[in-house]
């Protein structure tokens, strides 16, 4: 698989980002996730996670922690990033309000510094979109491309 390929892919992601959302829907905030490195085993890969959700409203910021899951091919190591996603809902979630299961399409391409795009719809009855803001910005050599699965529950 080129790089090519896997920008092509991370295109067609973030242009389903956009045609995913219901025309009622809104950005209501930002999630902000530091992902931990990891090891990509030919079939998938799973790495921790904590996130801050931050509102648009002003309201009091949500904090969770979960796992981010791909299945597909994912090869390589990674370092830590950073994940920003815009949060995309017909009304602001309430507290905790974004806890749960979300799936999607997911890429990246890292080669010393790297670049990755994951476009999550799920929650509460797959209410809530989440459409990649920031790219995630890692450092160390992998490729991924397949189904992304996160994982989302109320930080103690």
């Amino acid at each position: 698989m080129t790089f090519r390929t896997v920008a092509a892919a991370a295109s067609l992601a973030l242009g389903l980002a956009f045609a995913a959302s219901p025309a009622a829907a809104a950005q209501v905030g930002v999630l902000k996730c530091a992902v931990a490195g990891g090891i990509g085993f030919v079939f998938g890969s799973s790495k921790d996670l904590t996130c801050v959700f931050e509102r648009s409203d002003g309201g009091p910021n949500d904090r969770y922690v979960g796992s981010i899951s791909r299945f597909g091919i994912d090869i390589g190591v990674t370092t830590k990033s950073e994940v920003i996603w815009g949060v995309i809902a017909a009304a602001p979630p309430g507290p905790t309000g974004l806890a749960g299961t979300y799936l999607g399409a997911s890429t990246e391409a890292t080669a010393g510094v790297g670049v990755g795009a994951n476009l999550l719809v799920g929650g509460f009855n797959k209410s809530f979109s989440l459409q990649p803001l920031s790219v995630s910005g890692q450092e160390g050599a992998d490729i991924a491309l397949g189904i992304a699965g996160l994982e989302l529950q109320p930080a103690n």
